[in-house]
């Protein structure tokens, strides 16, 4: 059959629209995005972009802040290669006309938590939203790019799926639902790149946006790929609390700026007893503090204070997240900021190389979706759109580079609804959602224990069984496909948790609160 493209990118953020525009010179590329472009986490991202680019800092101090913040479990190999090529990663940027702050030394740089230096680079505090602008623009002007929005991916097409039936483990394309068409299509390419972002929808209070249901992580593990990391979810210090606006980050640079954490009422700053690095130690050290102090003292959340800062610094600072609150009745030029901690970044995923290559052939995965040795136990602030960038390039360039290497694409079989009828049950799906969301906030968040952790596997083999009848009996939906995506990576994070017997990272339990002697990720293999 005809192939949809030469190569297929699942995901229209920074690692796709990148893996996108470095194929597009030679190849016809396709990408796919399950809502409108630009839905997903790169436009939200606020705070900004690791590279050393000042005097004074080295690739080493941020190599070391990367494993540091990592709790030793990062592959060095891949960290001091991402960290090698961010400044030319701005580079680009720039040229793409990304318009980042400036001062009269350059580039402006901040400083987050983690970091040793100030190595930030940033658009005020809306960082991700002007790279995801500059990005598609690019890609829409490309001719041999071609952007497909409301295309919701459901299985990787294998060969298992061809009209002659093969046991080979190579991704020819996928099969993804039609919005518009309310049905099923078979999209084909030699090559398939998978950026379709993290799994953070599968807790109750998360900063991702709402395609964040694990999707890739989710089709790789069952196109026969392995899965590593899971347990570390990376908790997001603050999010605004607030009953009516969910979701609003509040940005690791308005700490890295002098943003205090403190006790409501008391105005007690409490981090330094907790870390001698106080409000810029790592996120999972700032996010358990705040987690322990709403517990002890029973708040609904804790105060993060700059109002100490002179106000016209804080609003050239942050004027996204000025103007916002200030709508909501909160001038954070003079009042303090009430926050909570939220999912924020999934720290494991699909297994890749520095290529971008996965376990299968023809199948590549770059950004939050994998799990390439950057991160370790715990990502560093403002390293995520960097491993984007880098790895999008990679795996692009891994394709061109292998390209007569790649499967031709076969005849592949339709899919097959004659089987299914319409449900009137979407309550059902409704229902279980909700029930995976507060059992893996509950027993599988910031602290856990093991009893919780075998409840929460209790409740998520039940939950697979009743959604695997479900999905075979009645014609799939957006929903279902994101619901049926979501217990394989709730499944997955349990799993994962459950096989780490220390604390490290992300990832702390009461009942093995030392950190083990041995460094080693967890792999889980289909």
């Amino acid at each position: 059959m005809s192939a949809t493209a030469d190569v297929l990118v699942v995901g229209s953020g920074a690692a796709g629209l990148t893996a996108a525009l470095n194929l597009a010179e030679t190849r016809k590329v396709a990408v796919i995005a399950k809502g409108a472009l630009g839905e997903g986490a790169t436009g939200w991202a606020q705070g900004g972009i690791a590279a050393v680019l000042e005097e004074g800092d080295s690739f080493e101090a941020h190599i070391n802040d990367t494993m540091i913040a990592g709790a030793g479990l990062n592959d060095r190999q891949v960290v001091e290669h991402v960290v090698e090529s961010a400044p030319r990663a701005i580079e680009r940027l720039v040229e793409l006309g990304v318009p980042f702050a400036t001062d009269e030394d350059g580039l402006h740089l901040t400083r987050e938590g983690g970091h040793s230096h100030r190595r930030i680079v940033h658009v005020a505090d809306a960082t991700g939203a002007a790279v995801q602008r500059a990005l598609e623009t690019a890609a829409a002007k490309h001719p041999n790019i071609k952007l497909v929005p409301d295309m919701v991916a459901v299985d990787l097409i294998t060969g298992r799926h061809a009209s002659n039936f093969s046991t080979s483990g190579a991704v020819h394309g996928l099969y993804a639902y039609n919005r518009a068409k309310k049905r099923v299509e078979a999209l084909t390419a030699r090559a398939t790149v998978l950026a379709t972002g993290g799994a953070g929808r599968a807790y109750l209070f998360s900063t991702a946006p709402r395609g964040a249901t694990g999707d890739g992580i989710a089709m790789a593990w069952r196109a026969g790929c392995r899965i590593s990391n899971m347990e570390f979810m990376q908790f997001h210090p603050t999010c605004l609390y607030n009953l009516e606006v969910k979701n609003f980050l509040i940005t690791e640079a308005v700490r890295g700026e002098g943003g205090q954490l403190k006790i409501p009422g008391t105005g007690e700053r409490f981090m330094p007893r907790f870390d001698e690095r106080a409000e810029l130690a790592p996120r999972d050290i700032v996010a358990r503090a705040i987690d322990h102090e709403i517990k002890r003292l029973g708040l609904d959340y804790v105060h993060l204070d700059i109002s100490h800062r002179e106000p016209e610094f804080v609003k050239e600072h942050f004027p996204n997240i000025y103007e916002k609150l200030l709508g909501l009745g909160i001038d954070i030029t003079r009042d303090p900021i009430p926050v909570v901690p939220a999912q924020h970044y999934t720290c494991g995923g699909v297994m890749v190389d520095l290529h971008g290559c996965t376990d299968a052939p023809g199948l590549y995965a770059a950004g939050e979706v994998t799990q390439s040795g950057l991160h370790g136990a715990n990502r560093l602030a403002s390293n995520s759109l960097l491993e984007c960038l880098v790895f999008g390039e990679a795996a692009a360039q891994h394709i061109l580079g292998n390209w007569d290497s790649l499967s031709d694409v076969p005849e592949v079989r339709g899919w097959d609804e004659s089987r299914v009828t319409d449900s009137d049950e979407e309550v059902v799906i409704t229902q279980t959602w909700g029930e995976i969301r507060r059992f893996m906030w509950n027993y599988v968040g910031i602290v856990r224990t093991t009893k919780r952790l075998e409840r929460a596997k209790h409740r998520i083999d039940l939950l697979r069984q009743e959604v695997t009848d479900y999905y075979r009996h009645f014609r799939v939906t957006p929903d279902l496909i994101e619901l049926r995506n979501l217990v394989e990576v709730a499944d997955l994070i349990i799993r994962s948790a459950l096989s780490r017997h220390e604390s490290r990272g992300l990832h702390y339990t009461l009942d093995f609160p030392k950190t083990a002697n041995d460094a080693e990720d967890t792999v889980l293999v289909p």
